[in-house]
């Protein structure tokens, strides 16, 4: 069952006044993508706004690809911020949403259905199937990174059976976990407020990475990622410093700052 759509009003009781990061909404019945609109207020000067739509005509994920989902019944949010970091460091802030998420995410589900993260930045089930994914775009000045935009679409109620098959296999939802409808107002409430949290803690130097080798669903898998035109197979060690992916390959230690992970199969003593 489709959840109804929401009214401007009702999505705006998510705002806070006076917060950096989601102090308004800003609501699309359609839009072509929230990350574009995103950019356009950041660079009018409106810092923090946070775009929702019911639908996204062009929303799109990493590597270029479409963002799909039908309308009214998904989470689909884009925030845009002015940041001061090296570009090596960006990486900081799409973990910090990543991790601002995945709690928002786990406060409307029971215990019992776990949700993890799996690198780069993708939310999943204790099967690896997709629950959300983040999108974060950066502008450098001057060799800095001084824009961003955070871009998020989260499976809230769209029940699997109602998937394309070529997602009902790979993706589920939060209605699938929770076992019923989740409140999308209430879900991006909390998270634009761990967001801003999570914003403010990079901003502050303090990096997210020991959070995110916690909550990671690929540490000590079997892993093939793409690597540009190579695919490197490995056991996952977990995350390094730097957020890269720490890899034992037959040919030695490596550690991937970027890649697709293609295919996960559990390790000895990881449960499938």
């Amino acid at each position: 069952m489709r959840a109804p759509m929401r009214s401007s009003a009702v999505w705006s009781t998510a705002a806070e006044p006076g917060r950096r990061v989601g102090h308004r909404i800003e609501f699309h019945a359609s839009i072509g993508s929230t990350n574009d609109r995103a950019w356009q207020l950041l660079r009018a000067g409106n810092e923090g706004i946070a775009v929702v739509a019911d639908l996204q005509t062009a929303g799109r994920g990493r590597h270029g690809r479409t963002w799909s989902s039908p309308p009214g019944v998904n989470l689909m949010v884009s925030v845009g911020v002015r940041v001061d970091t090296e570009p090596g460091d960006a990486w900081r802030l799409g973990a910090a949403a990543a991790l601002a998420l995945l709690d928002a995410c786990r406060s409307v589900l029971p215990p019992a259905s776990p949700v993890t993260l799996k690198w780069p930045n993708d939310l999943v089930d204790g099967d690896g199937r997709k629950v959300a994914g983040l999108l974060a775009e950066t502008a450098i000045v001057s060799g800095r990174v001084r824009e961003a935009v955070i871009g998020s679409g989260t499976n809230v109620n769209w029940p699997r059976a109602a998937m394309p098959d070529e997602l009902a296999d790979r993706a589920t939802s939060l209605c699938e976990l929770a076992g019923g409808q989740v409140d999308r107002v209430v879900l991006l409430r909390d998270y634009l407020f761990r967001l801003d949290a999570g914003i403010a803690a990079v901003a502050a130097g303090q990096s997210p990475v020991e959070r995110f080798r916690a909550a990671s669903w690929l540490t000590e898998r079997r892993v093939e990622v793409a690597v540009g035109e190579a695919n490197v197979a490995g056991t996952v060690a977990g995350i390094g410093d730097d957020g890269s992916l720490l890899l034992e390959t037959d040919a030695g230690p490596l550690a991937l700052g970027y890649g697709e992970v293609l295919r996960v199969s559990p390790a000895e003593g990881v449960p499938a």
